[in-house]
């Protein structure tokens, strides 16, 4: 355990991206199985242990030190794990040796709600304070150290000098603590095999086209519809559906993973039945309605039949255990234009290729995205085979532009990881009338990001500077700062007091000229409603 706490304490001071590849890959190389294993488990969102709950941590530890200082604490310090690990008493009488990770992890995933709170406390014990934040990180899943799981893979395949798309691929399919992979990769053994199992592949992305130049001679655009990016597998009479993320939400929309009974892998986007994107023609309700769904571990037949969800396919990659990602677009898609007769035409339909010669062609047919809901084009090289990630030159998405917007910021939080110090996450508002008029502001958004670091440093020192009320971790402002925000949508909604919910906002400007009282109204932000 003391490697796996330094390796997180040194992740925690360490930003640059090349520093934590360094600091993992080192790791990885220096610990032996299964402890690496684990790690790389907690690292990448791998484990849950049922039994360890937040709630569970917090009662432990005003058990054992008073409430109100760990309430103080917590709110100063910003994280749960850091602050009891901090505030956790020493145990009196002779320490016991610390546990492996493996250990641990042994222990966790034996806990009940009957002996989580003894058991989690002996291991607490047995731990200096690096060491009980690294427990607590591992027991809760809540890492927030700046790593996300592809940072880990990057670093597996840097500690082993192969290929990350590799590491992709084969992830899948492997449980923790990755026994076959770590064999394959740091010990020369067999390629981890799971051609059995219906699993995800990574998915091939694109950059946004900004200021470049494309010949679309060479170019095939589609719509990018405003939904999510799914796969759909079949394999041994068995299908999944996966998220951009890799994510398996069958469960979720179990309607469209039983309606796909051949060997084959499928790549597009996941759709509400509609008219909302595109009108009749493009038949795909809103993304509010897609969202109705999400998230959801068992459907109702209610649901089912008020959200009917759809697969708009992009492209084939995999068809009757012919791999066809090393075919160029233009084949593929005559292998998805022959295969897609044969799937239920209730939960599948082809993305049809926008009729263009030329990218001012394509200009003028984009301008008409917002008016029809969709969220842009994409370009794709017709010679490009699918590969994972971004590759510069082959795909490229041309999204509409974004809605703007002027709020009030109304309120700030602190931020996790290495923002835990500042306040980071604001909430803000728009005038429900004429402010000059004793109208007042409505929350109707909240955004964490779309500032530089140097922003962020005058944003945290504004909030200190024009709080007017606390309420736990939470500040008031005076509400005197504007923010330009963005976002691409805004929708109708039921749970918030404004009525409205922005899909992706984000602080486009600091207003800091603009006085509180010429901040828009929420009419207007109701205005761009388009359900």
């Amino acid at each position: 355990m003391e490697l796996f706490a330094a390796l997180l304490d040194a992740l925690v001071f360490t930003r640059s991206r090349n520093g934590k590849l360094a600091l993992i890959a080192d790791y990885l190389r220096r610990t032996p199985d299964p402890d690496r294993g684990w790690a790389l488990a907690a690292l990448t969102d791998g484990l849950d242990f049922k039994a360890v709950k937040a709630g569970t941590v917090r009662a432990l530890i005003m058990e054992r030190v008073d409430p109100e200082l760990f309430t103080l604490s917590r709110d100063f310090v910003g994280d749960t794990a850091e602050t009891v690990s901090l505030l956790w008493p020493e145990p009196q009488g002779e320490h016991l040796p610390p546990p492996s990770v493996s250990e641990a992890v042994a222990t966790l995933s034996g806990m009940t709600r009957a002996t989580v709170s003894a058991e989690l406390a002996a291991l607490l014990d047995r731990l200096d304070v690096n060491g009980r934040y690294a427990l607590l990180k591992l027991a809760t899943g809540a890492m927030r150290i700046g790593i996300s799981a592809r940072l880990a893979k990057v670093a597996f395949a840097k500690a082993f000098d192969v290929s990350v798309d590799a590491v992709e691929e084969h992830w899948h399919g492997q449980t923790p603590p990755y026994t076959a992979l770590f064999d394959w990769a740091a010990h020369g053994g067999e390629v981890p095999s799971a051609d059995h199992l219906p699993l995800f592949r990574p998915f091939m992305l694109a950059h946004p086209l900004e200021d470049s130049a494309v010949d679309l001679t060479d170019y095939a655009a589609e719509w990018k519809w405003d939904g999510i990016r799914v796969q759909l597998v079949h394999v041994n009479g068995e299908s999944r559906l996966y998220s951009r993320s890799g994510d398996d939400i069958s469960a979720t929309f179990p309607e469209v993973t039983a309606a796909l009974n051949i060997p084959a892998v499928l790549d597009g986007e996941l759709l509400v039945r509609g008219n909302h994107q595109g009108g009749e023609q493009g038949g795909a309700a809103s993304f509010n309605a897609l969202q109705q769904r999400l998230g959801r571990k068992t459907v109702s037949k209610a649901m089912l039949a008020d959200y009917p969800a759809f697969v708009r396919l992009y492209d084939l990659l995999v068809h009757e255990g012919e791999d066809l990602r090393p075919l160029p677009w233009s084949e593929r898609r005559a292998a998805l234009e022959a295969f897609a007769p044969q799937l239920d035409p209730e939960r599948f339909d082809l993305s049809q290729v926008i009729p263009v010669s030329t990218l001012d062609e394509l200009a003028v047919v984009r301008e008409r995205a917002r008016d029809d809901a969709i969220e842009g084009v994409m370009l794709k090289r017709k010679d490009s085979p699918y590969v994972p990630g971004r590759k510069t030159g082959l795909w490229y998405k041309w999204k509409r532009d974004p809605l703007l917007i002027d709020c009030v910021l109304m309120y700030a939080q602190r931020g996790s990881g290495r923002r835990s110090s500042f306040y980071s996450d604001f909430t803000f508002g728009c005038w429900d009338g004429d402010p000059d008029q004793g109208a007042e502001l409505l929350p109707v958004g909240k955004a964490y990001f779309g500032f530089t670091d140097e922003e962020l440093k005058w944003l945290d020192r504004h909030v200190r500077t024009h709080t007017v009320g606390r309420f736990g971790p939470v500040r008031e402002t005076d509400k005197s700062l504007v923010f330009e925000v963005a976002f691409d949508s805004v929708h109708s909604s039921k749970r918030h007091k404004s009525g409205v919910a922005m899909r992706f906002p984000r602080i486009s400007r600091i207003r800091a000229d603009k006085p509180a009282h010429e901040a828009d109204r929420l009419e207007t932000l109701k205005a761009l409603i388009r359900d």
